[in-house]
This record gives C-alpha cells, sequence and structure tokens, in this order.
C-alpha cells in the first residue's frame, strides 16, 4: 500500500498535497503501480504464464509429497451400535503387496528433484526391474493410497482455515481452500491498512483536542488573574502544573505517532531499504567495470578509435541487422504464441 501522509503535513504544504491527490487517485494504484501501463496485456501474458508454471509446479510437489508421505490404508471398521468404532477381523483386513511397498519406498527419491539425476544405464536398469517395470499394473492399487494422502493433507489444511466447521463436514470445504486463503489475505492487508489509518487519524485527534484544552486552560488562567490579583501565584503555579500535564500529554501523543510511523515503516522494512541501497551501490560499481570492459571490447572492433571508421561503420551495420533480425523473430513469436492460445 501506498504511505500514508499525516493530515498536517498536507495542511502546511498546499503544492505537496496537491501532488499527493494526484499521484494516489490518477496515477498510482494502492499497491504502488501505475494506472497507465502502455504494456499492461504483454504483462499479463507473462503473469498468466507464470501462473501456469507455479500451478504446475505446485501439483508436481504436491504429489511428490503425497506419494513420500503415502502409508498403507488402515484397517477398515464398522459402527457399533452405541456409536463406537469396532475393528473387523484381521482376516478381512487388505494388506498391500511387496512390490506396492517397494514401489512406495522407491518413488519419492526419484520424484525429489534434490537427489543427483540417474544415468541412461542406471535408468534403463531400473524401469525393466520390478516394481519400475510393474507400474502399470500397481497404478490402480497405488492411486487409492495417493488421493487418501492428498484427501489427509487437504483435510488438515482445511481444519486450519475453518476451525468452527464440524469435522465430519470438513471435506465439503476443499474445493474453496484457494479461494478462502485468498480472501483471508486480502482481508488482512484492508483490515491493516485501515487500522493505519484509524491510528492516524486518533493522533491527530488527540493532538487537537490537546490544543483546545491549553488554549481553555489559557482563557481560563487569565479570567482568574482578572478576578483573584491576590491569588494570582497560586494560578501561576496551577497553569504551570497545567503546562507541565499538557507538555506530559503531547510527549504521550508523541509516543503514540512514533508507534504509528513504526508500524508503517518497521524495522525489516528499513533493513530491507538500507540492504538494497548497499546493494545499488554494488551494482553501480559493477556496471562501471561492465562499461569499461565494453568500451575496451569496442576498441578492438575500432569503435571510439582514431583511423579505424570503415571497420566501425561495418560493426554498427552488423548489429543494426542483428538487431533486426532479433525485432522479427520476437515478432514471429508473439505470433505463434497468439496462434496456440487461439
Amino acid at each position: 500500500m501506498l504511505p500514508p501522509v499525516d493530515e498536517s503535513v498536507l495542511q502546511n504544504n498546499p503544492q505537496f498535497a496537491s501532488l499527493y491527490h494526484t499521484l494516489t487517485t490518477s496515477i498510482l494504484n494502492p499497491d504502488g503501480s501505475t494506472k497507465n501501463d502502455a504494456l499492461q496485456k504483454e504483462r499479463e501474458a507473462v503473469r498468466e504464464e507464470l501462473r501456469t508454471h507455479r500451478l504446475n509446479h505446485a501439483k508436481h510437489h504436491l504429489l511428490a509429497h503425497a506419494i513420500a508421505t503415502a502409508t498403507p490404508p488402515e484397517p477398515q471398521t464398522t459402527r457399533g451400535t452405541i456409536g463406537q468404532q469396532r475393528p473387523k477381523p484381521r482376516q478381512q483386513q487388505a494388506d498391500l503387496p511387496e512390490p506396492l511397498l517397494d514401489l512406495l519406498l522407491l518413488l519419492p527419491p526419484l520424484l525429489d528433484p534434490s537427489s543427483p539425476p540417474l544415468s541412461s544405464e542406471e535408468t534403463a536398469a531400473l524401469l525393466s526391474t520390478p516394481p519400475l517395470s510393474d507400474l502399470d499394473t500397481l497404478l490402480p492399487q497405488l492411486a487409492p493410497i495417493i488421493a487418501s494422502s492428498l484427501r489427509d493433507s487437504a483435510i488438515s489444511l482445511a481444519r486450519v482455515a475453518h476451525p468452527a466447521t464440524n469435522p465430519s463436514f470438513l471435506h465439503r470445504t476443499i474445493p474453496r481452500l484457494a479461494q478462502d486463503v485468498a480472501d483471508r489475505v486480502k482481508a488482512l492487508e484492508t483490515s491493516r491498512e485501515a487500522l493505519v489509518k484509524e491510528r492516524l487519524a486518533l493522533t491527530r485527534d488527540v493532538a487537537a483536542l490537546l490544543r483546545k484544552y491549553a488554549e481553555a486552560m489559557a482563557l481560563l488562567i487569565r479570567s482568574l488573574e482578572g478576578k483573584h490579583g491576590v491569588m494570582a501565584r497560586s494560578v501561576e503555579l496551577r497553569a504551570a502544573e497545567v503546562a507541565a500535564e499538557a507538555r506530559k500529554a503531547e510527549l504521550e501523543a508523541r509516543m503514540a505517532e512514533c508507534d504509528v510511523h513504526a508500524d508503517v515503516y518497521p524495522p525489516e522494512a528499513v533493513r530491507a531499504l538500507q540492504n538494497y541501497n548497499a546493494h545499488l551501490r554494488d551494482a553501480t560499481l559493477r556496471m562501471e567495470e561492465s562499461i569499461r570492459g565494453l568500451e575496451r571490447e569496442l576498441e578492438r572492433y575500432g569503435v571510439g578509435v582514431d583511423g579505424a571508421g570503415g571497420k566501425e561503420s561495418r560493426m554498427r551495420e552488423m548489429a543494426r541487422a542483428k538487431r533486426e533480425m532479433e525485432r522479427e523473430i520476437e515478432e514471429v513469436r508473439r505470433d505463434l504464441e497468439r496462434l496456440e492460445r487461439a
């Protein structure tokens, strides 16, 4: 969100207030992005492609995690007349075959992206040896186990997202988990923004109240001094006490304002900005060194060297032709992407 500005700053700086109003209403969105983006369609296409890649990666990760955490199904049970579960006889419990257990132990290391890649000989040996050679026949038994693991993970997330929901109905909330999380994140950001604005407004109201209180006390002191000359000293002492209390209230208001600023600019944000500043300085030094290296490289091609105008012009013509070819390749790629989407 855009950092809020104290109302007193806007009142004391009309030109800045006009600029701030223009920025927040006509140029920038609440998240700080620009409203007049000429490349919005292209960027939206890139974001959509990124979302697709993230979705595919998440599916792969969930599937790999489900296989890694999959366990044989628990023995089936039947309910008694008083609502308690009674296990079936041992001979009725379905035991998993040994090839399927071997497959459950073998698949997680193969799907782990951090595992070292296998050679072609090792891959061929694994695929030609049980249980991977019997994968087609084991899939009908493996699929229910993986589905049960995925469902257990989804139920755990649904229990966290809906703690007040009856456990018997948690499975109904699984299709809405992604939307529920997105709605709660959005509601949290909205509430945080509203809280910061309310605290700033409260600080302004407290400061205005203290000013009114000080003015009222000053008027009261003048009235008492005019009516009770002999008690002027007492009134003066009382006024000094009131002034001290007013200063105390002012300090408390400043402390509240500091707390609000600390919420708006937490230490993490300050450290991140400092680190980013250091990164920019390092990047500037690296860029200058890169420019010097490129200048030396250009001198090898006759650019910037006296007496090598013909060589320089040929190199510039080659660079221009290369840029034209890259632009044409980019246009062809965009046309192919539009054809694929169509």
